[in-house]
């Protein structure tokens, strides 16, 4: 068996064990007070970092290419995705402050898993427009091929000074691949000197999720979840955040497992004895599990500045984020301060918004 898949099973481990980092009990929240006596839960502003679209005018290939078994879902979730009101819906009703919305490349790629560049680039100019029409309710991610080189990095530039979109969204891998590849790097330098966040987000990686398949909906979020954390170790380990000092980069609740890796093997890293130091400068994680004991086992890992509201809507669909996370942060005991900067700011502060 390869180092490399010794290493994703290792990291895969310990996002189960990582998940039980924190007991806490479950009940009903009361809502934690502020020195006003208003519940905290009443006044969050929660802006939504994880929320993707895919307009009609792609094909939404995810879905033609899914198993049978697989296809009901995934016809549900692609008129979800394509219905621009509904991405805006929680907004009117003034449940969410704002989202944060991308078009993941992935899911109109072909088989090999690309997508044309003309393509990338019209995503981009749709989601700039898509923004236009709701200011103030939806920023903008500009997705791009990171693995493209050079051309994904222009297209980065192009989508950031040109488009006025506030920050970049790339697979965590390809193939072999991890984001620390050389094919990668221009894209990365391209973040870091214009200083935008970079969301590093989960792919489906083989032979893993084939192998965990059987097991259903654990087994291929806990796939995705290994090859995040993947990602997040090779930005410490192969030496990208020690060179590119302006880099921010978000990944998924699903790499808690290679967060708490890397924090608790912090001592026996390349990047020793600043390790700590650098993910806490570089790193974000979201709330897309929304469990209080992950919430809370984010914010000692990081610090709460670090930790953003986000759900991956509509993909995962469990109603408004409102009273799951309000309930979730209460239960993990966060301050109001915190509670506040997990909701929106922090997420405000990533995107220079305010």
């Amino acid at each position: 068996m390869s180092t490399r898949r010794h290493f994703l099973q290792g990291a895969g481990v310990l996002a189960v064990a990582a998940a039980a980092y924190v007991t806490v009990t479950r009940g009903s929240a009361q809502g934690i007070r502020d020195t006003k006596g208003k519940s905290v839960t009443d006044e969050l502003n929660i802006i939504d970092w994880h929320c993707h679209h895919v307009p009609a005018r792609f094909e939404l290939t995810a879905a033609s290419m899914a198993p049978p078994s697989q296809r009901a879902r995934w016809e549900a979730i692609g008129r979800k995705l394509r219905d621009e009101d509904l991405l805006v819906k929680d907004m009117c009703d003034g449940v969410l402050g704002a989202r944060v919305v991308n078009i993941p490349a992935n899911l109109i790629a072909d088989a090999n898993g690309l997508v044309a560049h003309d393509k990338i680039m019209a995503i981009n100019d749709h989601v700039a427009e898509l923004v236009a029409r709701h200011k103030g309710q939806l920023y903008g991610l500009a997705s791009v091929d990171a693995y493209d080189g050079d051309r994904a990095a222009r297209e980065a530039e192009r989508a950031i000074r040109d488009l006025g979109l506030r920050g970049l969204f790339v697979d965590c891998a390809r193939g072999d691949l991890l984001i620390d590849a050389p094919q990668a790097r221009p894209t990365l330098e391209v973040a870091s000197r214009l200083g935008v966040p970079i969301f590093v987000h989960p792919v489906a990686p083989q032979p893993l999720t084939r192998q965990m398949a059987p097991y259903g909906v654990v087994g291929t979020l806990f796939a995705r979840g290994t090859i995040n954390s993947a990602a997040l170790i090779a930005l410490l380990e192969g030496g990208v955040f020690s060179q590119l000092p302006g880099l921010r980069v978000v990944v998924t609740a699903h790499a808690i497992g290679g967060l708490a890796m890397a924090v608790g093997l912090s001592s026996q890293s390349r990047a020793a004895p600043a390790a700590l130091d650098l993910l806490r400068r570089h790193v974000f994680i979201d709330t897309q599990l929304v469990h209080p004991s992950l919430i809370k086992a984010s914010a000692e890992l990081l610090g709460a500045d670090r930790v953003m509201a986000g759900s991956d809507w509509p993909i995962v669909d469990d109603g408004p984020i409102r009273s799951r996370l309000a309930d979730a942060m209460q239960q993990a005991k966060l301050t109001d301060d915190d509670q506040r900067a997990i909701a929106a700011g922090n997420c405000l502060r990533l995107l220079g918004i305010g």
